[in-house]
């Protein structure tokens, strides 16, 4: 299934390759750092930083964009997105900006261009919530946290 999504590029994302699909089957396109040419952003250990994509969408109705963290950056220097999966709603027209924090070991540096996320578009449900005095009976009940096993 594929959805139209429009996209406006803004002064600082000029540039910089649109987020595209590295592969027929994947899932989620590249967002890049859209921070002045030549400056490095440097995200300390335990910091997060906000850093802009340059890029703001216009997400059909009923469909979501979800920013979510590059493995490689993960498994390679403990960067993730803070928010994980963080979410842009439909009526959203801002910049889509990522959350970075740095739960590696060293300090990373961002320059621009760089592959810092991962943008999913997918679809949602609303839902109705109705208030009720009690709910089903299921085989686990009110268990919680760890309740069903190790």
């Amino acid at each position: 299934m594929t959805v139209v999504v429009g996209v406006r590029r803004l002064p600082h994302g000029e540039g910089l390759p649109l987020p595209h699909y590295a592969s027929e089957a994947a899932v989620g396109m590249d967002l890049l750092a859209a921070i002045p040419e030549g400056q490095i952003f440097t995200l300390e250990i335990g910091k997060r930083m906000l850093i802009p994509t340059g890029l703001c969408i216009e997400l059909p109705n009923g469909y979501e964009g979800q920013v979510r963290p590059r493995s490689g950056l993960a498994l390679k220097s403990g960067i993730t997105v803070l928010n994980a999966p963080g979410t842009i709603d439909p009526d959203y027209r801002g910049e889509v900006s990522v959350l970075l924090i740095n739960h590696g070991d060293q300090a990373f540096e961002i320059s621009r261009g760089m592959r810092i996320a991962q943008l999913v578009i997918a679809p949602f449900t609303t839902a109705v919530l109705e208030e009720r005095h009690t709910l089903g009976d299921t085989s686990r009940g009110i268990g919680g946290y760890g309740s069903t096993g190790v």
